[in-house]
């Protein structure tokens, strides 16, 4: 149950979790509370068998505007042990999220920088209101990346572009993010909750199983060679032949009608 105090909103509805981000006046500025409720959230989504599709959003101007810098400026002498105590927690929820048969949607609007730039580029897919601005923005304080920024960008994008994007820290607009590939759609800034609905819903109603063994192949593939790639993928698609859902989805094309799946 959400409380005034909650810096991470988390509601279920007809499969679709939404974790939202709930810091406004710091324009969703992480700092290590709002990691543990996040951590909280993300862990709670990961248990329930019917969540469907993830959505992550942010209250207020901005989606995430990177770390809370006011919490390493008021003690320097413990800047890493404050670190640690956001990115630990932060962390362990990325990890529950992309263990988890769930796509996860990043939907985006004003800042998206640091932190809050490498969560989203962590996501399946990304929906960036018009008006956001990417930036990874850590060279700008003297940091190196964190929350996955460093595993996802070059995956993204190739090495040499992301160590422009990493290095330089100029910001992007979301028209340049969706040319490099950052993004999946731009949408106009009211438009943004409606397309991101339209986009979660067809996720929660599609094969969720099958959803979480191809987000997986596509995620553990690079680190493969492409013998066990193939033998990766003969194990999930002989997994997922036995489930209901694959029955389902060829007696539908078959049939020449609509699948309805119904969950895991």
């Amino acid at each position: 149950m959400n409380s005034d105090n909650d810096l991470v909103l988390l509601s279920i509805d007809q499969g679709i979790a939404r974790i939202r981000f709930n810091r406004p006046g710091a324009l969703n500025a992480i700092n290590a509370s709002l990691a543990r409720q996040w951590r909280e959230a993300a862990r709670h989504v990961g248990t329930r068998a019917d969540v469907r599709v993830v959505v992550l959003a942010g209250e207020g101007r901005a989606f995430m505007a990177g770390g809370d810098l006011q919490a390493f400026h008021a003690d320097p002498s413990r800047a890493g042990a404050t670190a640690r105590d956001i990115i630990d927690p932060l962390n362990d929820g990325l990890a529950a999220l992309a263990e988890g048969d769930a796509p996860v949607i990043a939907s985006v609007h004003g800042a998206v920088a640091g932190a809050g730039m490498s969560i989203a580029l962590g996501a399946d897919l990304v929906i960036a209101s018009e008006d956001a601005k990417f930036n990874m923005a850590y060279a700008l304080i003297g940091a190196s990346l964190d929350a996955g920024g460093s595993w996802f960008l070059p995956r993204i994008v190739g090495l040499q572009r992301a160590m422009a994007i990493a290095l330089l820290s100029e910001p992007l607009s979301a028209a340049k993010a969706l040319e490099e590939g950052l993004v999946h759609r731009v949408a106009a800034a009211d438009r943004l909750a409606a397309e991101t609905d339209v986009l979660a819903r067809r996720l929660a109603e599609g094969p969720t199983g099958a959803y979480g063994r191809i987000r997986r192949l596509l995620r553990e593939g690079l680190q493969r060679n492409l013998a066990d790639q193939l033998r990766a993928e003969r194990d999930a698609f002989v997994q997922g032949a036995g489930m209901p859902e694959f029955g389902e989805g060829v007696d539908a094309f078959l049939n020449k009608r609509a699948p309805v799946y119904l969950g895991r």
